[in-house]
């Protein structure tokens, strides 16, 4: 319940804001757990993509954004969990694990973290191994104007037109090595930004 209020009050801001517009939430599997791979250009992203998908999201977000009571409160509730970042944090893989075996979602970033260059990055495997390792699809997503919206070392957000994308189900192929995986999902990323 209290996903689905700040899910709606976070539409109705992006609205308000951004204009914001939605396609393809069709491709979206209406239950079964999947991976929502998107493309990361603003810390506005997991907001855009939690209030844009039909689906309840969870995701990954660094660990030091759990330094603060409140907000780590917050963002639990709505889904996060930590991971520590530059190490393999086998806690949040497995955490990430069982959320898609109990047929929840997953959001990830494939490139791991804000690219500012556009789909520049190269994509991390992490995708490919949970993605082949539990037989779940992958929904790309690629998200337009947040990078305008809230630049990096903004302070402040600029109304700008946002647009999120959603693309038709992956489903992968489990002999394929993950490294490989990652780089289909971003060239189908990189499909619904034309």
């Amino acid at each position: 319940m209290f996903y689905s209020l700040i899910r709606l009050l976070a539409f109705l801001i992006l609205k308000i804001i951004f204009g914001i517009k939605v396609f393809g939430k069709n491709y979206i599997p209406k239950k079964g757990g999947f991976i929502l791979a998107s493309n990361h250009v603003s810390y506005l992203d997991p907001i855009v993509l939690g209030a844009t998908c039909p689906r309840r999201l969870n995701f990954m977000a660094r660990d030091d954004l759990f330094c603060n009571p409140l907000f780590s409160w917050l963002i639990s509730k709505l889904g996060a969990f930590p991971i520590k970042r530059n190490s393999v944090d086998f806690s949040a893989i497995k955490k990430a694990m069982r959320r898609l075996e109990y047929g929840e979602s997953l959001l990830l970033f494939p490139e791991g973290s804000r690219s500012f260059e556009g789909l520049s990055l190269q994509p991390q495997p992490g995708i490919g191994f949970l993605g082949a390792k539990l037989n779940v699809p992958v929904v790309p997503a690629f998200i337009r104007g947040t990078d305008k919206a809230l630049p990096k070392g903004a302070r402040f957000i600029k109304p700008q037109r946002v647009s999120v994308y959603f693309g038709k189900q992956i489903f992968i192929e489990r002999r394929m090595p993950y490294q490989d995986i990652a780089r289909r999902v971003m060239e189908e990323i990189r499909h619904l930004a034309w």
